[in-house]
């Protein structure tokens, strides 16, 4: 299985939306929205990339990254959401895409970076719960995060108003 990794393209927009809905589909913590929430980060401009995984030509992978606000400090992202198509899961793919997508991160200089997930899964990249951060909502064991850089932030975590349509 070659799986290659890339940005994503104007034309994978439709594949996206379909892998979107199908990953999301049995998630008892969605609403299914992830896909709409990705049409109006991009639309918005809130989208600062996206990478794509592909088997040959399918998209089989996406992962998001947008800009988040926290109080008192600058260069922090978002990462989600994140998918992997039912048909392809347990194969390192989600692992491969955020391995890349934090690389990507600090080459960019960003500060640190925040999840809503599973954290058995994103604790092997470095996420935890940090004490003083928090995203309203959610329980502070599925809001992890990672620092690259400088101190920690404290305060509430805003994300793009695209992720309003997102009931957590």
């Amino acid at each position: 299985m070659k799986i290659t990794l890339s940005d994503e393209l104007p034309e994978d927009a439709a594949a996206i939306e379909l892998l979107l809905q199908q990953a999301f589909q049995e998630a008892p913590h969605s609403n299914q929205s992830e896909h709409l929430i990705v049409r109006q980060l991009r639309a918005s401009g809130d989208l600062s990339f996206a990478l794509v995984a592909r088997l040959a030509d399918a998209v089989v992978g996406y992962a998001a990254v947008s800009p988040v606000t926290v109080a008192d400090a600058a260069g922090w992202y978002g990462v989600g959401p994140v998918a992997v198509s039912p048909a392809h899961q347990n194969r390192g793919i989600g692992s491969r895409l955020m391995h890349n997508t934090l690389m990507r991160l600090r080459d960019m200089g960003a500060g640190g970076c925040v999840v809503v997930g599973e954290p058995e899964f994103y604790r092997r990249f470095g996420f935890r719960e940090l004490p003083g951060l928090h995203f309203p909502g959610v329980a502070p064991e599925y809001f992890l995060a990672v620092s690259f850089a400088g101190a920690t932030p404290r305060g509430e975590v805003s994300y793009s108003e695209a992720f309003s349509q997102l009931e957590v």
